[in-house]
């Protein structure tokens, strides 16, 4: 059976296991570079060929990467409660260079140590080895464990960002979300009341109108509750759903043009609600004061070069009789604007010459 990795056996594996995948060509080719600046640097002074001296510096380099990097992935539960993983790879450095320097040196003596303290030239470049491996090895690993500090203090402002950044959408999303429940009863508590006047004047029309508005509610409301935002076209869609119903109401006094037909116009995500409420404001504030009635054209334009889009919603009703920022459904559907599209959306109410009011939209969609 073999071993968990909770067992001693099983964690020593996966700790040679990590050490080896931390054995990059990065850090073999420094070794490996320094070995030979370190060769060359001592070559002058040394007796045996260059090929013996650069096969003792590589090795000793080697060991120290090997050393450094296994500590890196050594438990900090094995080590003592007051020593710092990186203070104890900066001690596996002091320790092994003198060490595998020995470990050269018994392996050219054939392993009489006899032989290699009683000559003092390998004495001498004992500890001219070791000395050099002793102050690259430390440099050079201080310097690995200050760049990893910073890769690592980078990696975490990442993350925190990454993680504001999801935690900043989802407040985004119960925001419109919470907003679009504040509009779904509001226009339809208005449509019911609208249902309500027809059927107490009496009015023949009352029943295709509650018929309509029975439909209307069916094809709408399950749209209204799925998740994510919609495209333009099903925003049109409930818009002209609503317009249907008004004209049972009033078939005489409203007249709609709508000139939405780019492709790439109708899909682009869009807040639910948001165009619907300035054509249910047209209506209520404009055509349906008017006794002559009016028009009601809805409009828009993408411009693909910029982004930039542009919805209108103008009627010839009654015109603009106050202030023209509008009511609590055109602040509702300014903010939803703003939280999708930015800052840079807006809604403008303005006169519609000769009569009536024209209500634009202008925001920057996304890049696809």
């Amino acid at each position: 059976m073999a071993a968990s990795n909770d067992s001693p056996d099983g964690a020593r594996r996966s700790v040679v296991g990590r050490m080896l995948r931390e054995l990059n060509h990065g850090s073999v080719g420094w070794a490996i570079g320094l070995a030979f600046t370190v060769a060359v640097a001592l070559n002058p002074i040394f007796v045996t060929p260059f090929a013996v001296l650069l096969g003792r510096t590589l090795f000793v380099a080697l060991v120290l990467v090997l050393v450094f990097h296994g500590m890196a992935q050594w438990p900090q539960r094995w080590l003592p409660h007051w020593m710092p993983l990186w203070l104890a790879q900066t001690l596996a450095v002091v320790l092994a260079a003198p060490l595998a320097t020995f470990v050269v040196y018994l392996v050219a003596t054939s392993g009489n140590v006899s032989s290699f303290v009683g000559n003092p030239y390998r004495v001498s470049g004992f500890l001219w080895i070791a000395g050099c491996a002793l102050g690259v090895g430390v440099v050079v690993a201080l310097g690995a464990l200050v760049r990893e500090r910073d890769a690592q203090a980078r990696t975490q402002a990442l993350q925190f960002e990454l993680e504001r950044g999801r935690l900043e959408r989802q407040a985004l999303d119960a925001r419109l979300a919470v907003l679009t429940a504040q509009i779904e009863p509001h226009f339809l508590f208005n449509t019911l009341a609208n249902v309500q006047a027809l059927v107490e004047s009496g009015s023949p029309r009352a029943a295709p109108v509650l018929k309509s508005l029975i439909a209307y509610l069916r094809a709408a409301i399950p749209r209204l509750q799925e998740g994510g935002m919609p495209e333009l076209r099903s925003e049109l869609e409930r818009v002209r759903a609503y317009l249907d119903l008004m004209q049972l109401r009033m078939p005489d006094r409203l007249q709609v043009r709508i000139d939405v037909t780019e492709p790439a116009l109708l899909a682009l995500r869009f807040p639910p609600m948001a165009l619907l409420t300035l054509v249910e404001n047209a209506v209520r504030h404009g055509i349906d004061p008017s006794e002559e009635g009016g028009t009601i054209e809805i409009g828009g334009r993408f411009d693909v070069a910029s982004r930039r889009v542009r919805l209108w919603v103008a009627d010839t009703g009654v015109g603009l009789h106050g202030p023209t920022t509008g009511g609590t459904g055109l602040d509702n559907a300014r903010q939803r604007l703003r939280g999708v599209y930015g800052a840079d959306a807006r809604i403008e109410l303005g006169g519609n010459p000769p009569q009536g009011v024209r209500a634009e939209i202008e925001f920057t969609a996304p890049a696809p």
